[in-house]
C-alpha cells in the first residue's frame, strides 16, 4: 500500500489562512489574559482574607458583627447587579456550553458577571466566608475567553468556554495538567479533537503567565511520605471509603439544601433570601469563633500544615465542613474547591490520629484526594490535582485508589453529580431546559438536529 502523497500547497495554504491565524490569536490573547487574571484575581482574595484574619486574631468577637453583615451585603449586591455569579463559578461554565444562543451564554458569562465575581468573592474572604477563589476562576475565565471571541469574531464558543475554564484551573492552582484533565472530564463529556489544541494553547499560556509573576510553585508545599507496607495500603483504603462518604455528604447536603432554601425563599424573594444570607453568616461567625479562627477563608494553612504533618486538631475536619456548607447554600458568590481540600486534608489527619500512624503527612494527602474527589465526583481531577499541588508523584497509584473509592462511596450517598445538578438548575431557571431532551447547537451555529435555533435571550434568576 503505497504511502499518500503530501499536498504542499493545501498544508501552505492551510498555515497561511487567516482565519486560522484569526482563531489562533484570540485563544491566546484571551488564555494571556486569563492567566493575568487568575494571579491578579488571588492577589486580591489573598489580601481580603488576610485582613479578615488579621483583625479576627486582634478581637475575637468581630466576626459575630462582620460575618453576618458581609453574607447580607454580598447576597443584597448579587440578587441585585449580577444573579449569575452566585456560587462556585463552575456550573455556570458548564451550563454556558449547553445553552444555544450568544445572548443566553453572556447571561452567565458577562463582563458585569467577572467584575461582580472578583470582587464578591473577595469581599466574601474579607468576611470570614468558608469560600475558595478556584471555581470562581473557572468562570472567570470561561468569560474573560468567550469575550474574545465575540471580539474576533470567533464562533466556537463552545470551544472559548471550554479553553478558558482549563486555563482558569491552570491559573488558580498552577498546575497544568490538571486543568487539562478538569475540562476532559469535568466540563466537557465529549473531547473533541479539533477542541484539544486550543485547549493545550491556553492552558500552557495561562500556566507560564502565572509561573512568570508569580513563580513555580506547589500549590501546598510538598508531601514526602510514601505508600510502603500493608498497614500503609489499609490507610488508603481507610481514607478512600471515610472520605468518599462524607463528600458524598456534603454534595448532597449542598444540592438538598440549595433547593429547599430556594423553594422556601421563592413566595417572598429578596427579604427571605437575605434573612437567609443573615443566619448563615451568623452560624459560620460562630464556628469560627468556636474553633479559634481556624475554619474561616479557604483553610489553606491548616491543610498545609496537615500535609507538612502537623496534624489538625480532630474536630477542624468537621467544623470546616460545616462552616463551608452553610457558606455554600447562603448563595453568596464563592468556591468550594480549595474549602473542600482542607477538609480532605483535615479529615486525613484526624485519621491519622485514630490510628496513631507516623505518615500523618501521607494520609492528609489521602484524605484531600478521598474528599474532594467525593464531592466533585471526579477522580481524575481529584488525583491528577493533588499529586500537581503537593508534588507527589511517586504516589499516583495510592492516590488513584484513593480517589477511586471516594468516588464510588459518593455515588451511593449522592447519585447526581454536584456541578452537573446545579448547571442544570440554571438552565431550568433560564427556561433552556425541561424534561423533554434538548437541541443544541454547534459551535457554528447550526442545530445539531439540522435546524435553526434562535432563542430569545433569557436572563437567569437571582435564586439560581
Amino acid at each position: 500500500m503505497r504511502p499518500k502523497k503530501i499536498d504542499r500547497r493545501r498544508l501552505s495554504a492551510r498555515f497561511l489562512s487567516k482565519l486560522m491565524w484569526q482563531r489562533r490569536l484570540v485563544f491566546w490573547s484571551g488564555a494571556l489574559f486569563v492567566g493575568l487574571a487568575s494571579v491578579g484575581f488571588a492577589i486580591l482574595s489573598n489580601a481580603g482574607q488576610n485582613l479578615f484574619l488579621f483583625e479576627e486574631a486582634k478581637i475575637w468577637w468581630l466576626p459575630l458583627l462582620v460575618t453576618p453583615a458581609g453574607f447580607v451585603l454580598i447576597r443584597w449586591t448579587t440578587r441585585r447587579f449580577a444573579p449569575a455569579s452566585a456560587g462556585s463559578g463552575i456550573p455556570q461554565a458548564m451550563a454556558a456550553r449547553d445553552l444555544r444562543a450568544t445572548d443566553d451564554r453572556l447571561a452567565l458569562l458577562s463582563p458585569r458577571v467577572i467584575l461582580a465575581k472578583i470582587v464578591l468573592t473577595t469581599l466574601g474572604l474579607a468576611s470570614g466566608a468558608s469560600i475558595g477563589r478556584e471555581g470562581p476562576t473557572v468562570q472567570v475565565g470561561a468569560a474573560v475567553m468567550l469575550q474574545f471571541g465575540i471580539w474576533g469574531g470567533v464562533q466556537r464558543e463552545k470551544a472559548l468556554i471550554l479553553a478558558g475554564s482549563a486555563a482558569g484551573i491552570a491559573g488558580a492552582f498552577n498546575t497544568p495538567l490538571a486543568g487539562i484533565v478538569f475540562a476532559i472530564e469535568e466540563m466537557s463529556k465529549a473531547f473533541e479533537q479539533r477542541t484539544n489544541g486550543l485547549v493545550l494553547y491556553a492552558v500552557i499560556i495561562s500556566g507560564l503567565v502565572s509561573l512568570g509573576l508569580v513563580g513555580n510553585y506547589n500549590y501546598f508545599g510538598w508531601s514526602t511520605g510514601r505508600v510502603h507496607d500493608v498497614g500503609d495500603w489499609a490507610l488508603v483504603a481507610v481514607c478512600g471509603v471515610v472520605g468518599g462518604v462524607a463528600g458524598g455528604l456534603f454534595s448532597r447536603g449542598m444540592l438538598e439544601g440549595t433547593r429547599a432554601l430556594k423553594r422556601w425563599c421563592a413566595p417572598v424573594g429578596m427579604r427571605r433570601e437575605l434573612l437567609v444570607a443573615l443566619v448563615c453568616g451568623l452560624i459560620v461567625a460562630a464556628i469560627g469563633v468556636a474553633s479559634g479562627g481556624a475554619t474561616f477563608g479557604t483553610g489553606y494553612e491548616i491543610a498545609k500544615g496537615a500535609i507538612d504533618g502537623s496534624e489538625p486538631g480532630g474536630t477542624f475536619w468537621f467544623g470546616k465542613f460545616a462552616a463551608t456548607l452553610v457558606t455554600a447554600i447562603s448563595g453568596i458568590p464563592g468556591g468550594i474547591f480549595a474549602p473542600s481540600l482542607s477538609v480532605g486534608a483535615g479529615l486525613g489527619g484526624w485519621i491519622a490520629q485514630l490510628f496513631s500512624t507516623d505518615q500523618a503527612g501521607l494520609v492528609a494527602v489521602l484524605g484531600m484526594a478521598a474528599y474532594f474527589a467525593g464531592v466533585v465526583q471526579s477522580p481524575m481531577t481529584a488525583f491528577v490535582i493533588i499529586m500537581e499541588m503537593t508534588d507527589n508523584h511517586g504516589n499516583v497509584i495510592p492516590l488513584m485508589v484513593a480517589s477511586m473509592l471516594g468516588y464510588g462511596q459518593s455515588r451511593m450517598v449522592a447519585p447526581e453529580p454536584l456541578y452537573r445538578a446545579l448547571a442544570d438548575g440554571f438552565l431550568i431557571d433560564m427556561g433552556r431546559k425541561s424534561g423533554r431532551r434538548e437541541v443544541t447547537v454547534d459551535d457554528d451555529g447550526d442545530d445539531e438536529d439540522g435546524g435553526e435555533a434562535k432563542p430569545p435571550r433569557a436572563e437567569p434568576r437571582a435564586d439560581a
